[in-house]
């Protein structure tokens, strides 16, 4: 959208969706569609195991589009089965979401090991994305990036899907953000998470307190997700 003078966040969250030839697939249709401004910031967050290929055709085809994990471990490199050390990604991504709401409901994760994963990435240089489900949930210190994701709104975003819930109202998503700002500092930048489509939102990157948004469902399909993009 003309005349927004932030940095905008658009992230892509896939979650356990899309084999490699699928995730390839998609880049190769976003990737030459994504506007190229400055102040857009576009990640892509799929599965690990797409991580090495994703990266490979994002660099052959010069698209402006970033990296990131969906998750990574609290420990470093080392004697710790089946977890992806921050050490051992940083090669491919740019970006973390710690702490989503589906990590902390199905794998019991705790601010805690959030806090935990939170110091991997930032010794890593990897950027943390602390997603949090309310004005109390606490965020690290030194943190510069946190998602508000409601509970009740998350997976929702399909596109003309009735039955499916909503996404929080831009203006109540941005009472959130301020309030967590003068919580936290103004420097934190403050990104919503929750239902987010083509649809509604230039509802939410227009409020004054949000700097983006985690798109979950509607991000997987690449059609949508180049309308959410070009928006901006």
């Amino acid at each position: 959208m003309a005349g927004l003078d932030k940095d905008i966040w658009i992230i892509a969250n896939w979650k356990s969706n899309k084999t490699i030839s699928e995730a390839l697939d998609w880049v190769s249709i976003v990737g030459p569609q994504i506007p190229k401004k400055d102040n857009l910031k576009i990640v892509v967050c799929p599965a690990f195991s797409v991580l090495s290929e994703l990266k490979k055709a994002i660099t052959v085809g010069a698209y402006p589009i970033m990296l990131g994990s969906q998750d990574l471990s609290p420990f470093e490199q080392g004697a710790y089965t089946g977890e992806e050390s921050a050490s051992l990604i940083k090669q491919f991504v740019d970006l973390a979401i710690l702490g989503h709401s589906e990590r902390r409901k199905n794998f019991a994760e705790t601010d805690d090991m959030v806090e935990k994963k939170f110091k991997q990435a930032l010794e890593n240089n990897i950027t943390p994305l602390v997603c949090i489900q309310s004005e109390e949930t606490p965020i690290p210190q030194n943190c510069n990036m946190v998602a508000y994701e409601p509970i009740w709104a998350i997976s929702t975003g399909l596109v003309n899907t009735p039955g499916v819930g909503k996404a929080d109202t831009p203006e109540d998503a941005n009472k959130v953000a301020k309030a967590i700002r003068q919580k936290y500092g103004n420097n934190l930048e403050v990104i919503y998470g929750g239902s987010v489509n083509s649809q509604n939102v230039k509802g939410f990157i227009t409020q004054g307190d949000i700097g983006g948004v985690l798109v979950g469902n509607a991000s997987l399909n690449p059609e949508e997700f180049v309308r959410i993009c070009n928006l901006m």
